[in-house]
């Protein structure tokens, strides 16, 4: 739903009501995951997307049955071998969907989710529709009891989403978590124009994007408008006080020994997702020397991507950074690298939770 946010905000201020479409389960080739929203106001204005197409006709008068009633929908579509025009995935999978409406008495919950920095969960009754959005030391809306709340914070703790069935006294609640947290950050050290490109495209990967480099005169913020901050100092000292943890990238675009060596050491002690350097084979060669040199251990070394990027033949900016972010995306969700027309099995096979 955080997708959905700028939108939202608008129709709150307007005092709209809606209703909002939520996947909560995916089994087989799904097209969107758990959380994926598509909401639609009073007015039959739509926005997001639940399946890219698939099933958004059939999940609109859903939306549009909701706000008639002001009551919750679940409903589950699948592909139908019997009638190829029936509603459903033709991609073989199948998606489930909660059809929750929201009046503007709700508006603050939903809000406390959109406008959270910190992280934040919207827990919901799937029965009944309750809602209540939950960081780490407060909740806001609905009241639940302490055993859901406590499996909720649990959820959002592990930055978790999906359905729980939970058992409280002699009933069950079944319960929708969405779990939020910052954005995983990637740091770019190095304030070349490969770079800037490596910026724009982490950025449109839903990275918070940092620009590191000692060289004031090259790294300013005008010379990166993509990155969220920009930073003047020596690339070491900089990863040394900064915050990073298993989702942070490094991309380390300086391939100069003198910044390199200080600061892949201690990046590749670190437990991060991605560590990934630039520079020829040659470069290569002498970088993990160097790294030998100073006692890196082969196990510690071969976290290091390097040379940096998947082999796509680029040779522009653009290009190389988009052989860099395809390198951080198929170590992170576990792909293969092949064209799908020669592979077979899952498509999709996340070896890390989607964040």
């Amino acid at each position: 739903m955080r997708d959905l946010a700028a939108e939202l905000l608008q129709w709150h201020t307007a005092g709209k009501s809606y209703a909002v479409a939520t996947v909560i389960g995916v089994s087989g080739s799904a097209p969107r995951p758990p959380g994926a929203a598509l909401a639609v106001d009073a007015g039959g204005v739509v926005i997001g997307s639940i399946s890219g197409g698939c099933v958004e006709g059939a999940v609109y008068e859903l939306c549009r049955e909701a706000l008639r009633t002001g009551q919750p929908v679940r409903e589950t579509f699948g592909y139908s071998d019997d009638d190829a025009f029936a509603v459903g995935l033709t991609c073989g999978g199948k998606i489930e969907v909660f059809v929750q409406p929201i009046t503007p008495a709700e508006h603050g919950t939903i809000e406390a989710l959109l406008r959270s920095a910190e992280p934040v969960a919207l827990v919901r009754d799937l029965n009944t529709g309750a809602a209540m959005a939950l960081g780490p030391w407060w909740t806001l809306g609905a009241t639940f009891d302490p055993v859901v709340v406590a499996e909720a914070r649990a959820m959002l703790e592990l930055a978790a989403t999906g359905v729980r069935v939970i058992g409280c006294g002699e009933r069950e609640v079944t319960i929708f978590v969405e779990s939020y947290v910052p954005p995983p950050r990637m740091i770019v050290f190095g304030a070349i124009d490969f770079a800037a490109a490596v910026t724009r495209m982490g950025r449109f990967l839903g990275y918070h994007v940092t620009v590191c480099d000692a060289r004031p005169v090259f790294a300013t913020q005008a010379r990166f408008p993509d990155a969220h901050k920009v930073v003047v100092e020596w690339p070491d000292r900089y990863l040394a006080r900064t915050a990073v943890d298993s989702r942070t990238v490094l991309c380390v675009l300086t391939h100069d020994a003198k910044f390199d060596i200080p600061l892949l050491e201690k990046a590749l002690r670190l437990p991060m997702a991605y560590v990934g350097a630039m520079g020829s084979r040659r470069t290569h060669d002498d970088r993990m020397a160097g790294l030998r040199a100073i006692g890196l251990s082969e196990s510690e070394l071969a976290v290091l991507h390097s040379p940096i990027g998947l082999d796509l033949g680029g040779r522009t900016a653009e290009e190389t950074a988009v052989a860099i972010a395809a390198e951080i995306v198929a170590v992170r969700r576990g792909g293969s690298t092949r064209p799908l027309t020669t592979s077979d099995g899952p498509i999709h096979r996340d070896l890390v939770p989607t964040w």
